[in-house]
């Protein structure tokens, strides 16, 4: 529905959910939900939020979508490849996946500025146009072999990097750990800055936070990242995190992800309605930084739906990733301007997109 509000999303997962997931994100929302039913393998199974068909209807026309494969090395929290170089493989697998729904005009990739402009007229003013745009983002970047790896997937369209996921990386330690960045960490955010590229501080511990912060002098973003002073974890920012990213001119995008939306979450025993979980908490940590920042310059949308939970654990009131246009009359409500809700939509997001493309 071109007619509601332009909706751009932070932080997809689109080729995870379709080369692990096994989803084809071109059909319905129920034709997945009911091919999944009895699948146990992973937790969300059959509470997808996520496809083309419903980010059309919810007219979010651009994402920021992830390539992602974390390299576990031994006793790993989380577990992973087992080598670098398989993770390199699922990258180009998830790669592959994006390129050929470009082919197909189920997406279209944006490189540079011509790409984000033409890709904008057309969206906006073509009725028979559905190609959704995304800039491509690696989330770890432990598939990244060597320096060589980097460049290919530079000129492959890369263009923003969250050097990393959860516990111990190559490049950098991330949640759930703690540690330097150290030399290879150091080595790499100079190469992204050579190239222009985005450092995404999303997951980084808070060690490795600021030593990325003192040394990597071009744009910084964070695509997923809520607010440690309203769910007191590791996983989100800290005020005075988030006080060095405004400086740096950063916008941080507000994730649905409940266990970061509300204290005390209990995987596979909380739900979003005994919890209260709604957008209504995405809005509270956007209030957060704004009252931090003195305006809404800094605040926008990076769901991460779909990144490994469903509706099982996101907000009561999101059934699929459309009902984000919820948030306009919520945002009203809460005494928000037109034109502070159209920079949280896409307006900071295209702030960001002009100095980088």
């Amino acid at each position: 529905m071109k007619s509601l509000p332009f909706i751009i999303d932070g932080h997809l997962d689109l080729s995870m959910n379709a080369m692990e997931w096994n989803r084809d994100l071109r059909q319905p929302i129920k034709t997945i939900r009911t091919f999944e039913k009895g699948l146990k393998d992973k937790p969300d199974r059959g509470n997808s939020t996520v496809c083309f068909p419903e980010m059309r209807a919810g007219n979010i026309g651009l994402c920021f979508a992830t390539l992602i494969a974390r390299y576990a090395k031994p006793k790993h929290p989380l577990g992973g490849w087992n080598s670098p170089e398989q993770a390199w493989g699922m990258v180009q697998a998830q790669l592959a996946w994006y390129e050929e729904m470009e082919r197909q005009g189920e997406l279209k990739m944006i490189k540079n500025k011509s790409d984000l402009k033409t890709h904008l007229d057309r969206w906006k003013n073509e009725d028979n146009y559905k190609s959704i745009g995304f800039v491509m983002t690696l989330e770890g970047a432990d598939s990244i072999v060597t320096f060589d790896h980097l460049y290919i997937l530079h000129e492959r369209g890369l263009r923003a990097i969250g050097p990393a996921h959860y516990g111990p990386g190559t490049y950098a330690y991330g949640t759930d750990s703690d540690g330097s960045i150290g030399d290879k960490g150091e080595e790499l955010l100079g190469i992204m800055e050579d190239l222009g590229m985005v450092l995404d501080a999303t997951h980084l511990c808070d060690t490795s936070f600021w030593e990325a912060m003192d040394c990597f002098q071009g744009t910084v973003w964070a695509s997923h990242s809520n607010c440690r002073s309203l769910v007191d974890h590791n996983r989100q920012f800290s005020d005075e995190q988030l006080k060095a990213l405004i400086e740096r001119d950063a916008v941080i995008g507000m994730p649905l992800d409940a266990w970061m939306m509300v204290p005390n979450w209990k995987r596979g025993i909380s739900n979003p309605k005994n919890t209260k979980v709604t957008l209504d908490l995405m809005i509270n940590n956007m209030d957060h930084i704004c009252q931090l920042a003195g305006n809404a310059k800094h605040v926008a949308i990076g769901t991460d739906l779909d990144g490994g939970f469903g509706k099982e654990q996101g907000p009561s009131d999101v059934d699929t990733i459309a009902n984000l246009q919820k948030l306009v009359e919520m945002l009203r409500k809460r005494h928000y301007k037109e034109s502070d809700i159209e920079r949280i939509f896409s307006g900071n997001w295209l702030r960001m997109l002009a100095e980088v493309l």
